[in-house]
């Protein structure tokens, strides 16, 4: 009796150690603006998402979210707004999704109501400062020619580069590439090795910028791990790419989480 009590208790510890040691899934859906309000400092065209051929595409795409099966799904949408984002979720479906071409409507919205889900998560923090017009000010009274030449550099190359692909390529596809590792180490380069080095050696607007952005999207981060339960085995998060770059190298220093690439989920 006590070898067949042993062996309970042992059984007991290795399923509990099981269960704790069970990663949680977090797919990390980088998105451009459907909408494309001109906000970001690269100026691109705008994508129509609401062709027939791309809303046949925005289906494929939420049905494969669906077999995925998410408890939650984390938008960019002010998380101190949220008593609004839950009158947005109660509105006319249909309506929405014939009417809004935002990609939290297309993707989350659409995804969520499919899931049978009562509610998005809110989790954008709108308390960083993004002084972009300071930064380049700072290179210029700098001096720093090679540096604004880089930056306009990089600004026009993926201007150029967007806009090609536009053309080219589907939502699907177009998707799936800024979801890409070169895309996740272009969005963090301009951060790392362009900005921070904007201003003279006593004005650190370029650090004091990438450290915003950082803030901004470790308060996001944070919110994502405050509102996962544990009973959630599978979260995802729709950002835009250059949010979802970053809070992939946090997520990545995270032992409770596992990343399931955007690939895997749409092939």
């Amino acid at each position: 009796m006590k070898k067949i009590a042993l062996l309970l208790v042992f059984t007991m510890v290795l399923t509990t150690v099981s269960a704790q040691s069970k990663k949680k899934q977090i797919l990390l859906f980088g998105s451009f603006h459907f909408e494309n309000p001109g906000l970001d400092v690269a100026k691109v065209n705008t994508f129509n998402v609401m062709s027939d051929k791309s809303q046949k595409e925005l289906e494929k795409i939420t049905d494969k979210i669906k077999k995925f099966g998410p408890d939650k799904i984390f938008i960019e949408w002010n998380y101190q707004k949220q008593a609004k984002l839950d009158q947005f979720y109660a509105k006319n479906t249909d309506s929405l999704l014939k009417n809004d071409s935002d990609e939290i409507v297309q993707i989350a919205l659409r995804s969520a109501k499919k899931l049978g889900h009562k509610k998005l998560y809110g989790i954008d923090y709108k308390g960083a400062d993004f002084p972009y017009d300071s930064l380049v000010k700072g290179m210029k009274e700098a001096g720093q020619l090679d540096l604004i030449k880089r930056n306009d550099e990089t600004m026009k190359d993926y201007e150029t580069d967007f806009n090609t692909k536009i053309t080219k390529y589907s939502l699907t596809e177009l998707l799936l590439d800024i979801n890409t590792k070169a895309s996740n180490d272009d969005n963090l380069q301009w951060y790392l090795q362009t900005a921070i080095k904007g201003g003279k050696t006593d004005n650190f607007v370029g650090a004091f910028l990438v450290s915003e952005w950082y803030r901004r999207n470790l308060y996001m981060y944070a919110l994502i791990q405050k509102l996962t339960e544990s009973k959630d085995d599978k979260i995802m998060v729709l950002l835009g790419a250059g949010h979802t770059a970053m809070i992939r190298e946090f997520v990545e220093h995270n032992p409770e989480f596992e990343i399931i690439e955007l690939g895997t989920v749409l092939k």
